[in-house]
């Protein structure tokens, strides 16, 4: 059964604007979002999640420097990953059709119940707007603060190279 566990990803991303990405198996690729606050594990704190092009799944645990002039140039680290396990459905694609998925996640840092939901209605909208949300559980957390794993001690282990997949 382990063979069939989808898997998820959140990097976190020093580019020019410093974010987590934050990736979920689904369909034979990484379907993507960038979290510029990171995620959390509060339930009262919803974070906003911008949809990006899917990644392939080498990119799972990419760890490097990506060189300046290449989209998302900066350093890349494995912040957490895990399996994930859909909610209320056999088809994550089609929930995120639908605008609305949830997720239970079995990482290091991440653990629990969790939803992703679109959000509609916006001014000024591009589609891609959704939020990451903790759901109440045993796991959630009402003081959290996420910790980065960009230290300098890191960063100094880091070497550039391209990421396995061309990026927009």
């Amino acid at each position: 059964m382990a063979s069939d566990m989808l898997r998820f990803v959140m990097h976190e991303h020093g580019s020019t604007r410093p974010h987590y990405d934050f990736r979920l198996e689904i369909g034979g690729v990484l379907k993507s979002w960038a979290i510029p606050k990171g995620p959390s594990m509060n339930p009262a704190e919803k974070r906003l999640a911008v949809m990006v092009p899917d990644h392939v799944l080498e990119y799972i645990d990419f760890e490097g420097i990506i060189p300046e002039g290449r989209y998302g140039a900066g350093p890349v680290v494995v912040w957490d990953t895990g399996d994930f396990i859909p909610l209320d459905t056999d088809d994550p694609q089609m929930a995120l059709t639908r605008g609305k998925l949830r997720f239970e996640l079995k990482g290091k840092k991440l653990k629990g119940a969790f939803a992703l939901a679109l959000m509609k209605g916006l001014p000024k909208s591009t589609g891609k707007e959704w939020l990451l949300m903790k759901m109440k559980d045993s796991h959630a957390k009402s003081s959290y603060a996420i910790k980065t794993e960009l230290t300098p001690k890191k960063l100094a282990t880091l070497k550039e190279k391209d990421p396995p997949c061309e990026t927009e």
